[in-house]
């Protein structure tokens, strides 16, 4: 027999799937714009998610802009190197956080506490990072903000509730702490690790205002600095330089769109490779013998 749907349930569907089209809808339509013709996309609505001729040429000026590939692998790289980093330092303090008997436990979260809750001004970091010799290196972004106490707290709740009888067998057996940690703690924990650099990667790849701080030569400038610059100060030449096509037959607004595309896509191609470790973590949790 077919489960009857209620009221209830219908209302809620129907709100779920009107927010999913309200998201939707505008990253088509910018989508849309950055492959149709420029010559046609003055007359798209601001609705339309289906394109207008189809042209490749915003995307073919993007990527013949060597500023616009450097700050595309310096993103990436930030990006990559930062989220390994802050995973390795937020799981290895979860583990020694969370294993009974650590001297200084509460005086060292609380301190951890009042470290989120007020965090340093930009002028202090920046005195710091001068003094360290790291300004306009690129890994500086790298070393920033490795540990988010927020998220060492989410990973300490998902570490607490591995079985202590699997870290004994273990130690029994001869493993070592960094065994404890690389061989149990991190395949057992996999969604917590995924979901914390999930959010690790997205911080780091949407962060600007440090960057633009830190970062100010030609080298060493990020995507998201990039985009600032052109879509919203409108300053063309950041992008037409080095270009190899004619100018006279672009749409800004196409070109604009065609440079959030850029910035948007990789970020969104993550969710899907995390999204079956969620799956595969339901069901192993959800079959009781």
């Amino acid at each position: 027999m077919k489960k009857k749907i209620t009221i209830g349930q219908l209302l809620i569907r129907i709100c779920l799937l009107t927010a999913a089209l309200l998201i939707l809808i505008p990253i088509l339509n910018i989508l849309a714009k950055s492959i149709s013709n420029p010559k046609l996309v003055p007359y798209m609505s601001g609705w339309q998610f289906w394109p207008s001729g189809f042209d490749l040429i915003n995307y073919k000026l993007i990527f013949s802009n060597s500023l616009v590939t450097r700050s595309f692998l310096n993103s990436l790289f930030i990006t990559t190197a930062g989220t390994m980093l802050s995973l390795l330092v937020t799981g290895s303090a979860a583990y020694a956080l969370t294993r009974p008997g650590l001297p200084f436990k509460k005086p060292l979260m609380v301190f951890f506490i009042i470290m989120m809750i007020f965090e340093p001004s930009i002028i202090q970091e920046y005195f710091v990072i001068k003094d360290l010799n790291l300004l306009n290196n690129i890994w500086v972004m790298v070393l920033y903000n490795s540990v988010n106490v927020y998220y060492l707290i989410l990973m300490m709740r998902f570490f607490e509730e591995t079985p202590i009888a699997l870290i004994e067998a273990a130690k029994i057996d001869g493993a070592g702490e960094l065994s404890v940690f690389f061989r149990i703690f991190l395949p057992l924990n996999k969604i917590a690790f995924m979901t914390v650099g999930m959010f690790y990667a997205v911080v780091r790849w949407n962060e600007y205002f440090k960057s633009s701080v830190f970062l100010q030569t030609r080298d060493t400038t990020v995507l998201q600095v990039f985009l600032k610059q052109f879509v919203v100060n409108g300053d063309s030449t950041a992008i037409a330089s080095y270009a190899n096509v004619d100018l006279t037959s672009l749409n800004i607004g196409s070109l604009k769109a065609a440079t959030i595309v850029i910035v948007m896509v990789p970020i969104l191609a993550m969710y899907p490779l995390i999204l079956k470790y969620y799956t595969g973590g339901v069901m192993a949790g959800g079959v009781k013998e």
